[in-house]
């Protein structure tokens, strides 16, 4: 398959601004690094609606939720389109909020397929409307995936445009739910809100964490998801920069958290997985050039990942 990278720098799902640069800030990584990645590979740019940011907002339970659905669409028909004629989509994401727009394209274009989800993220991303304490939409991509509205563990009175919204999330590409619970698996999660906790259980979602990867070893993990989705047509692997360790890359992601992966465990990761020619898609997301405290660190690091990663596909 031939790499296609879907640019899409859009950051409205975000708390923070900044991580709409972010694939810029990887593009001056491969240069300042003698790396010609960014020629050899055809891309195509998602149009965005970042200047929506400086819109009034009205649905505080989901900020920005109408212009994110469209977003999610563009992202949709972009990776369909791509998948369909037989490329192979590397998304570059400002927010992770593009994520559902990622899935629901390789839904669309695989309608009768079982997907496998590998998300390597500091968060579970797994909100709803009715349970989000910030409104920021990256924090719910996976719920509106899953099709779940966490009900049982709700704290938030959205109105009805909102729910109008967050209907139509759940439904882009194809209706329904893109993914099943158990064909869902976290790497990495270390910050995540009680209810957010509770819907992993109660779903029965099966995560690993750092000191878990590391205790275990890499590999049993990685070969133990890998038979957890054995009945999967298709995996893709959702990288969210804010999985590795802030304090030892840098603070260049919206929300750092400590103590989690170094760059290598992230490439062996992908590339075990890769290894079962199951996975038809990569993204990499939430870098912000503004918040790094090291120049252009976590951009650099990032970059290494994506070069590494795609010498295998």
């Amino acid at each position: 398959m031939k790499i296609k990278l879907i640019k899409n720098r859009s950051d409205i799902g975000a708390g923070t601004r900044g991580s709409d640069m972010g694939i810029d800030a990887l593009e001056i990584a491969a240069i300042n690094s003698g790396n010609d990645y960014f020629n050899r590979h055809a891309y195509e740019d998602v149009e965005t609606h970042n200047e929506t940011i400086y819109q009034k907002n009205t649905n505080n339970f989901a900020k920005r939720i109408e212009h994110v659905v469209q977003q999610c669409e563009r992202v949709a028909k972009a990776v369909s389109s791509n998948l369909i004629v037989g490329n192979y989509p590397i998304v570059l994401s400002g927010d992770h909020s593009s994520a559902l727009g990622t899935i629901s394209g390789l839904k669309s274009a695989n309608p009768q397929a079982r997907i496998g989800v590998i998300w390597l993220d500091a968060h579970t991303d797994i909100h709803s409307p009715f349970t989000s304490p910030s409104g920021n939409i990256h924090g719910m991509p996976l719920a509106a995936a899953l099709g779940l509205d966490n009900l049982q563990y709700q704290i938030n009175q959205p109105d009805e445009a909102t729910l109008l919204q967050w209907y139509k999330m759940k439904n882009i590409g194809i209706d329904g739910p893109k993914i099943l619970p158990q064909d869902l698996i976290y790497f990495g999660i270390r910050d995540y809100e009680e209810a957010e906790e509770k819907v992993i259980n109660d779903q029965k979602i099966k995560f690993f964490k750092v000191e878990e990867l590391r205790f275990k070893g890499l590999e049993n993990c990685v070969q133990e998801a890998i038979q957890l989705l054995s009945n999967c047509d298709l995996i893709y692997i959702s990288f969210d920069v804010d999985s590795m360790d802030c304090d030892r890359i840098s603070y260049g992601t919206g929300t750092p958290v400590p103590a989690g992966f170094n760059p290598e465990e992230v490439i062996q990761i992908i590339q075990l997985f890769q290894a079962t020619g199951k996975v038809k898609c990569i993204e990499l997301t939430e870098i912000n050039p503004l918040l790094d405290n090291k120049g252009n660190k976590m951009a650099e690091t990032a970059f290494e990942v994506l070069d590494k990663v795609s010498n295998t596909i």
